[in-house]
């Protein structure tokens, strides 16, 4: 295996899209209806969307490739979680998804540092996460990264209602810049 991280541009948009479908899918997908499920993939993922956010300079996404075919990716962006206590300039890691056979050989950890370095690469600011209630191993992750519950709210996929953890760190995160 070759495997690079790298940041997604916006002609990585119908592979962002088609992988994040996957993704979801396969981690998620036996939670919904198949229309629920259908129908929310066809909107947040649509290549399209996923165009706009790899243009827009307030977000940014990474790709984990094995020999070129992206196999993960974790993206992050100002923080839009339901929370009284953001505050502007907070950042937000919204995805990180790895295929099956990617997990648990370090290479998530390796793509939430360069999410980390980026989300504070203007300096210090406060870092969130929202994460699945049943995502156990999601949960436990980020709690070895310092970060600890604070709310929760309900995040819609059709007639679908999740319980989703708020998640926080308040002390920076420490990047390693060379």
């Amino acid at each position: 295996m070759s495997m690079t991280i790298r940041r997604a541009t916006p002609e990585d948009a119908g592979t962002l899209s088609r992988l994040s479908a996957r993704t979801f899918t396969e981690t998620f997908g036996h939670l919904y209806p198949p229309e629920d499920l259908a129908a929310f993939i066809a909107e947040a993922y649509a290549e399209d969307r996923q165009r706009v956010i790899l243009s827009h300079p307030d977000y940014a996404v990474w790709l984990l490739e094995d020999d070129g075919e992206a196999v993960g990716h974790a993206a992050a962006g100002p923080c839009g979680l339901p929370h009284p206590e953001v505050a502007p300039g907070d950042g937000e890691l919204k995805r990180l998804y790895l295929l099956a056979p990617y997990q648990s050989g370090g290479w998530g950890g390796k793509m939430f540092d360069a999410v980390m370095e980026w989300l504070q690469r203007n300096g210090p600011c406060g870092l969130w996460i929202g994460v699945w209630s049943g995502n156990h191993g999601a949960q436990r992750f980020y709690a070895r990264r310092g970060f600890e519950p604070v709310g929760e709210y309900l995040f819609p996929v059709g007639r679908v209602r999740d319980r989703e953890f708020i998640l926080r760190r308040t002390k920076p995160y420490p990047v390693h810049r060379e």
